[in-house]
């Protein structure tokens, strides 16, 4: 059955890559273990509904006696894509895969196993809902506190837009010969901000520079350093703040540095509003497109930002959304020890090294 012979309906149906939509009615009975045949290979699903398969997928219509939960955590670890039958569109030959010798545990402890792989699971998902949430969050809380709209207690007078040259000094980096990268100075590039929080300073690259190109092209802890140029119209002017190292560093031609004013602007503020959604929008808008996607001085100079009457509001404003951003790299980092647990608890319980019994 494909989307063109479907019938409207509640019954999802599955393909290589996942739920793809819902018909009218089921071919598969739960419990139903169901991999790529033809497109996506190697994620095995279980669903436990009643289903429908799509016809570039297989399923498995007899679990010889084995639990079925067992059955699809050990195939997709097993590493189906290993057998794509190398045609122009990635391929699973079941008859590929039949002979393969595998070990497996009695079925009590496939049950063992499969119920102490999906505690981790249901954490992993549960997990992924909060950060989920907090991003939502978070996203609101910047709409409101940096427009104006929501004030935080204390704080009142009128906001007023400002152009980024007028709360922070602005100058495009150096660029350099390909000769003089790999020892010197640590080098901010392009590729150096797009995570878009803080510049990494343990995975930069080293540049050759004189004690002048440090003095005018250095960064310090506060400073925002924001691309020109991009592939991508999206990702223009995506900033990064720099926290500071023992090491001088500087920044590439290709990015800009705002330098927040002394007590005119907060630079963990100015970070923030330029991340806003409406200086996101305006970047893009007044961006100019070529082989690349750039912004000119002038253009970064009138970058319009919403700025509080005080710096006291900046620096609060500042303060409530680094809390948030923090709780959510916390939870992040939690997630990917999680994960980590998780698959070295596949690797121990799949393989007989740990068991359970």
């Amino acid at each position: 059955m494909t989307e063109a012979t479907r019938k409207p309906g509640s019954v999802p149906v599955y393909s290589s890559s996942g739920l793809a939509y819902f018909h009218s009615e089921a071919k598969l009975q739960p419990p139903a273990v169901i991999t790529g045949r033809k497109g996506l290979l190697g994620t095995v699903y279980f669903v436990e509904e009643p289903c429908w398969p799509h016809d570039t997928t297989l399923w498995v219509k007899d679990f010889k006696g084995n639990d079925p939960r067992f059955v699809q955590i050990f195939l997709n670890e097993f590493g189906l894509e290993r057998f794509d039958a190398a045609t122009s569109v990635p391929t699973l030959n079941r008859n590929n895969v039949f002979g393969v010798p595998i070990h497996l545990p009695p079925v009590s402890e496939q049950r063992l196993i499969a119920a102490a792989i999906g505690d981790v699971e249901a954490l992993l998902t549960g997990l992924d809902r909060l950060i989920a949430k907090k991003r939502d969050l978070k996203q609101a809380a910047m709409q409101q506190l940096l427009t104006g709209q929501t004030r935080l207690p204390g704080f009142q007078g009128v906001w007023a837009m400002r152009p980024l040259k007028a709360v922070a000094e602005i100058s495009a980096g150096i660029n350099k010969p390909i000769s003089e990268m790999g020892a010197g100075a640590l080098y901010v590039t392009v590729q150096d901000l797009y995570d878009g929080t803080s510049i990494r300073t343990d995975r930069l690259s080293r540049i050759k520079v004189s004690p002048a190109e440090v003095e005018a092209k250095g960064l310090v802890a506060g400073d925002i350093v924001f691309g020109k140029s991009s592939v991508k119209r999206e990702g223009i002017g995506y900033p990064s703040i720099f926290l500071g190292s023992a090491e001088p560093t500087v920044f590439s031609g290709f990015t800009y540095r705002a330098r927040a004013r002394n007590g005119t602007a907060d630079a963990k503020y100015l970070f923030f509003a330029l991340r806003a959604e409406g200086t996101r929008r305006w970047l893009i808008d007044n961006s100019q497109a070529s082989a690349l996607t750039n912004i000119n001085q002038k253009i970064a100079d009138a970058i319009p930002i919403q700025m509080p009457p005080t710096l006291g509001e900046q620096t609060a404003i500042a303060t409530v959304l680094s809390d948030m951003e923090a709780n959510l790299v916390a939870l992040e980092a939690r997630r990917d020890k999680t994960r980590a647990l998780k698959q070295g608890m596949m690797q121990e319980l799949l393989t007989g090294r740990t068991r359970l019994v």
